[in-house]
């Protein structure tokens, strides 16, 4: 089996309806004209204006956040995901700026397993959003990010804690 590359879904549409950028990557924008379907990581590149009036709340939502870790999103996100997901994705998003917690402390609050709840934050569409870059390892490891182990996302993930920690 080839090893999968640091996109999250490498026969996806490249298409974004925005592309944000932010110190060493970028976050692109996938959305309707009601609702945000996917946030994705992508390397650094040239911004992309919005296509549409949400792509242009969504981000200025996003730059007010990389300006300030504290800013708090009001953006309609797209159902998506298994209701186990959402539930994670739920207790994730409770988890406030300047937290973490461990994928068994989240385990624990679902009832379920910490690598089930990795697998639910590696699933995420929303990041950033919902913060799955918040979620740690055993004893503070940094853990996975986007089912990554290493390299482009883990960077990522390394740089919105540090701008997090204030």
């Amino acid at each position: 089996m080839a090893a999968r590359s640091w996109r999250a879904e490498p026969d996806a549409d490249p298409a974004y309806q925005a592309i944000v950028a932010a110190p060493g990557f970028c976050l692109g924008v996938r959305c309707s004209a009601s609702a945000i379907e996917r946030i994705a990581f992508l390397p650094a590149q040239p911004a992309c204006a919005p296509a549409n009036p949400l792509a242009a709340a969504v981000c200025e939502q996003l730059r007010a956040y990389l300006a300030d870790p504290e800013y708090r999103f009001d953006l309609p996100l797209q159902t998506a995901g298994t209701p186990f997901q959402r539930l994670v994705w739920q207790e994730i998003a409770a988890i406030p700026v300047h937290q973490t917690k461990s994928y068994g402390q989240i385990a624990r609050a679902v009832h379920s397993a910490a690598r089930a709840v990795g697998q639910a934050c590696g699933a995420n569409p929303y990041p950033v959003v919902v913060p799955c870059h918040r979620v740690l390892a055993a004893q503070g490891g940094l853990g996975g990010f986007a089912r990554q182990s290493g390299g482009f996302l883990l960077e990522v993930k390394r740089w919105l804690l540090a701008h997090e920690a204030g």
